[in-house]
C-alpha cells in the first residue's frame, strides 16, 4: 500500500435557504486535491458540483463522490472534511447498514443511492477519513467552503477536476492578514492509517 500515490482531498459543502420549507433549496459541493510531485511541488485540482434543491446530506455525499471518481487509479486517500455526517458513515454506520441490508435501526438508509453510488468508488482506495471544525480557519477547508458556497449559488459544475486558483486564493487572504501562518510542507513524514475497509455497495 506505501507505493500507492498520497492524495490530499479537503471538501466542504453548501445548501442555500436551509431556513426555508416552501421553497428550493440550492446546494453546492467542492473542493480542492493535492498532491506532492517531487519536482513541482503541490499540485492542485479544483472541483464543484450543484443541485437545484438539495440537502447539506447530499452535497457532502456528492462532495466525496467526485472526487474519489476523478483519481486515474488506487491512491492513499487522507479525507479533510467539516461533516460529520460523512466522516461517521463513511467510518461507522455503512457497516451496520450494509448488515441489516441496507436498513437502519429505524427505517431506510436516508440517500440511499448515493452512499451506494459511493462505497464502490471509495473502496479502490486505501482512506483515511479526518473531520475538522467548520469556519475555524482552516485554509483549505475555508477555500472548499467559499467554491462550494459560489457553485451553489450560481449553480455550477466544474465537469471533474480542474486547475486550482487555491493559490491566487491563499494569496489574496495573506494579503489581508489572514492564514500567515500556512506554509505548506512535503509530506514527508505524514502517517497515513487507512480506515476499516468498506462493505460492498
Amino acid at each position: 500500500m506505501s507505493d500507492l500515490p498520497l492524495v490530499f482531498v479537503y471538501a466542504d459543502e453548501s445548501c442555500l435557504g436551509n431556513q426555508f420549507k416552501d421553497r428550493a433549496r440550492p446546494g453546492g459541493a467542492a473542493g480542492l486535491v493535492e498532491f506532492w510531485h517531487p519536482q513541482k511541488g503541490w499540485v492542485r485540482r479544483d472541483f464543484w458540483v450543484s443541485e437545484p434543491d438539495t440537502t447539506n446530506n447530499r452535497m457532502a455525499i456528492r462532495s466525496a463522490l467526485v472526487p474519489l471518481a476523478a483519481l486515474k487509479g488506487p491512491s492513499r486517500v487522507v479525507f479533510t472534511t467539516d461533516s460529520r455526517y460523512l466522516v461517521d458513515a463513511m467510518t461507522e454506520w455503512v457497516h451496520g447498514w450494509a448488515a441489516r441490508g441496507w436498513q437502519r435501526k429505524t427505517g431506510a438508509v436516508e440517500n440511499l443511492e448515493l452512499w451506494k453510488a459511493l462505497l464502490p468508488v471509495a473502496a479502490r482506495h486505501p482512506l483515511q477519513w479526518r473531520w475538522v471544525k467548520g469556519h475555524a480557519g482552516h485554509p483549505q477547508n475555508e477555500y472548499a467552503n467559499f467554491r462550494a458556497i459560489q457553485a451553489a449559488s450560481k449553480q455550477l459544475d466544474s465537469g471533474g477536476l480542474v486547475p486550482s486558483k487555491f493559490e491566487e486564493w491563499i494569496a489574496e487572504e495573506q494579503e489581508k492578514e489572514r492564514y500567515l501562518d500556512f506554509f505548506p510542507m512535503p509530506p514527508e513524514r505524514f502517517q497515513f492509517k487507512a480506515a476499516r475497509a468498506l462493505p460492498r455497495g
